[in-house]
């Protein structure tokens, strides 16, 4: 019985620092996006008249799913339906991404990012085929 509480204080745990250390990361994500929305991105593959110089930027990262977000997937994947862990997984690694290529871009004073591809990549899955780290790689045409 005591072996049980302790898997519940560690789940409580794992569920109270994963969803502070999710949600400090969506703020920081926010925040980034509004000091740099002046830089517009497309999927456009033909470039825009006007620009006169354009560089080659990117963004990539890495990010893992917590603990208690993979005990839940596993639990989703007996009984069906969406499984939100990973849902909020992918999409916090694309905005990371976009931001870091972005960031780039601002970097080589560009105002806007052409062409853009994203790019994702499963870098660690179980044997039971469930993911643990996601790579997500963002990259386009940075013009001034």
């Amino acid at each position: 019985m005591l072996g049980f509480g302790v898997f519940l204080a560690l789940l409580a745990i794992g569920y109270y620092f994963g969803k502070k250390n999710e949600t400090n990361h969506f703020r920081s994500l926010e925040r980034r996006e509004q000091a740099l929305a002046h830089i517009t991105t497309n999927t456009l593959k033909t470039l825009p008249a006007g620009y006169n110089s354009s560089a080659f930027v990117t963004g990539n990262v890495v990010i893992s799913i917590d603990y208690f977000k993979r005990l839940m997937a596993f639990f989703r994947t007996i009984f069906g339906g969406r499984i939100n862990a990973y849902a909020s997984l992918i999409e916090r690694a694309r905005r990371e991404a976009i931001l870091r290529m972005k960031e780039q871009a601002h970097a080589n004073n560009a105002s806007m990012v052409a062409n853009v591809r994203i790019e994702t990549s499963s870098v660690f899955q179980n044997a039971q085929q469930q993911l643990g780290s996601l790579e997500v790689y963002a990259y386009g045409t940075a013009l001034k």
